[in-house]
């Protein structure tokens, strides 16, 4: 399970750089369906897309440390699971959004629990049992 823990955090932090990078860059763009929202929404989603990549960052700084710290994780995923709450309310308020944006609303309920369940996997784990990642990983 610390294994689990390590290689889901690694994979969230860099997701999370990846996709916010890719709304700084494009902007309303990289918003499925949103189409010309105009110049406020492209600005707000660029300045989004920069948190998110610090978000990512944050991910990644958990990921770093050894072992990996359960009370981080559990914040961090508890931030994952508000977005998605947010993306719920935003439906019940405004209707059915594109079909992606359901998706990614699935993810962020889904994946919160996970690591809520795995976050102290490396704490719990004698130190000599945790088998180190590669450089550059």
């Amino acid at each position: 399970m610390a294994r689990a823990l390590r290689v889901l955090t690694q994979l969230m932090g860099w997701a999370c750089v990846t996709i916010g990078l890719f709304h700084v860059a494009l902007g309303n763009a990289a918003i499925p369906g949103a189409g010309s929202a105009g110049p406020t929404v492209d600005s707000w989603g660029r300045f989004m897309g920069a948190s998110f990549v610090g978000y990512g960052l944050a991910w990644l700084w958990a990921a770093r440390q050894r072992p990996i710290p359960a009370r981080a994780v559990r914040w961090l995923a508890g931030v994952f699971l508000l977005g998605g709450v947010s993306r719920l309310l935003s439906l019940a308020v405004h209707g059915r959004p594109h079909w992606f944006q359901i998706a990614l609303t699935v993810i962020e309920l889904g994946l919160p629990p996970v690591f809520f369940w795995l976050a102290d996997a490396e704490e719990r784990t004698p130190r000599g049992d945790v088998r180190p990642v590669p450089a550059g990983r």
